[in-house]
């Protein structure tokens, strides 16, 4: 397939978005882990008191202004003048119980077991909120802004705003401008530019209807999908790639055999050449260790002593360390590797297999929920820059010490002690081998030049009302 002109279409009629999975709904939002589509509409129709701008930085929602007080255990939310799909005004005593609920939830999504330090959500006026804290917090406002936390009364289809649902169809489900109270209505008569028309589908459709310039954004795309677009061969200038913060590596779940003792799990990870397991796509750096920076921990990220050696003699180190549990036992070691079903986890099981037969491992793969597996890939988008996310996300099954370590994070009742014990469970992780780091999250997106505020950015996320240059 040859690539069109990367012009794209001309800045006219809605903006047409496909999201790479099923066709977005609201419906069942208890999930853990709500896909792409989901959250799109979720955050286009029901924003919470904080979102997400085109950066990735922290903008008005339903709150207009805010203050932190108390060193991060109190935070204050005035609300703006905002109206519910029907037409009623938004006001503290309909917020306060939508919060409560969420928050209490304590399974309810994936940023739940994030929200444990709220101590209560309470309405001081009918404009104003306060949620005090039992622990502080000062980085709750990205907890916040994420889609999990969007404002949806029980019952009803709309939040308030920045979208209306005006029309589901074959096409996709039609978003229009939630109606502003402040502005005068003889004024304000939204563009058919400023429509967006949201649907979900596979990635090789979305990719071609981009390619034949049916579309203006593609977005939701992971490594798992990067090989159907490479065959697309879409215009570069179009491609874009988000330098999303999160993890990518393989989880030890099963601490048995070979896996049961901590150099073993060193030797998986030295077995692999992340150079060349990352050069599959471009913009994506290999890693070594569990965080990606000091964060908010007292020290910087703790480098396994695996990866004291240099690349090039790890393979040898790995290579004995199975030599010898080959010679103890007669057999070499099999593990199990869950992985992805499409192409890019294909594309990743090759580098994989390849790398883990070549020190004397033989390694099957399986599907991504096969409960018999003992490593599985994870792939995670960090919702904010918290040292405390990384470690409790990576251990999957890691030493009762390492989670004790997390565990004294999360309650910690200074940012000092937080700090300490973050660098205390990164030490503690790091050493017991229970994550494999390979790089960060891999998550690209097709782009139309019509979309002239679409920003590449850490949590690669894209809120549908910043897409395109604001008319006013």
């Amino acid at each position: 397939m040859s690539a069109p002109s990367c012009g794209r279409r001309a800045d006219v009629g809605a903006v047409v978005v496909s999201v790479i999975g099923a066709e977005p709904k609201l419906a069942d939002r208890d999930r853990s882990a709500l896909p792409a589509g989901d959250r799109l509409l979720t955050d286009s129709l029901g924003e919470g008191l904080v979102r997400f701008d085109a950066v990735g930085q922290i903008e008005a929602g339903v709150a207009e202004r805010w203050i932190v007080i108390d060193d991060g255990r109190s935070y204050i939310f005035r609300l703006r003048n905002a109206e519910w799909a029907d037409g009623t005004p938004v006001r503290a005593r309909d917020v306060v119980p939508l919060l409560r609920r969420q928050i209490a939830r304590a399974a309810a999504n994936r940023i739940a077991p994030y929200l444990t330090a709220v101590d209560s959500v309470v309405e001081m006026t009918p404009e104003v909120i306060e949620i005090e804290l039992a622990r502080p917090r000062p980085d709750l406002l990205k907890l916040f802004a994420q889609p999990e936390m969007a404002l949806l009364r029980p019952g009803k289809d709309n939040g308030a705003g920045p979208f209306r649902r005006r029309g589901d169809g074959r096409d996709g489900i039609l978003l229009t401008p939630a109606r502003d109270p402040d502005r005068d209505p003889d004024e304000e008569r939204p563009t058919p530019e400023q429509n967006v028309l949201l649907r979900g589908e596979r990635a090789a459709l979305a990719i071609l209807r981009f390619v034949e310039r049916h579309s203006d954004l593609v977005t939701g795309g992971t490594i798992d999908d990067w090989p159907t677009l490479q065959a697309a061969n879409p215009a570069p200038a179009n491609v874009r790639i988000d330098p999303a913060a999160g993890l990518f590596g393989l989880a030890i779940v099963r601490r048995e055999g070979f896996l049961a003792d901590a150099g073993n799990r060193g030797a998986v990870a030295q077995a692999i050449d992340r150079s060349d397991l990352t050069s599959v796509a471009s913009d994506w750096p290999a890693r070594e260790t569990i965080l990606p920076e000091q964060l908010d921990s007292a020290a910087p990220p703790m480098v396994p002593v695996w990866a004291t050696l240099p690349p090039e003699q790890r393979p040898a180190a790995a290579r004995s360390r199975v030599a010898a549990w080959r010679a103890a036992r007669g057999s070499g070691p099999v593990l199990r590797l869950a992985l992805p079903q499409g192409p890019g986890g294909t594309l990743l099981w090759a580098h994989l297999a390849r790398d883990l037969y070549a020190v004397g491992i033989v390694p099957l793969r399986v599907a991504s929920d096969d409960a018999t597996a003992d490593l599985r890939l994870v792939d995670l988008v960090a919702p904010y820059d918290n040292a405390r996310w990384y470690l409790a996300e990576a251990c999957v099954a890691c030493a009762p010490e390492a989670r004790a370590a997390i565990e004294a994070a999360r309650l910690a009742d200074t940012l000092p002690q937080r700090a300490e014990a973050a660098a205390t469970a990164d030490r503690l992780l790091t050493q017991d081998v229970a994550f494999v780091p390979l790089s960060r999250p891999f998550r690209w997106s097709l782009v139309a030049l019509r979309l002239r505020q679409w920003q590449p950015n850490p949590r690669a996320w894209h809120p549908l009302n910043r897409l395109r240059a604001d008319p006013n």
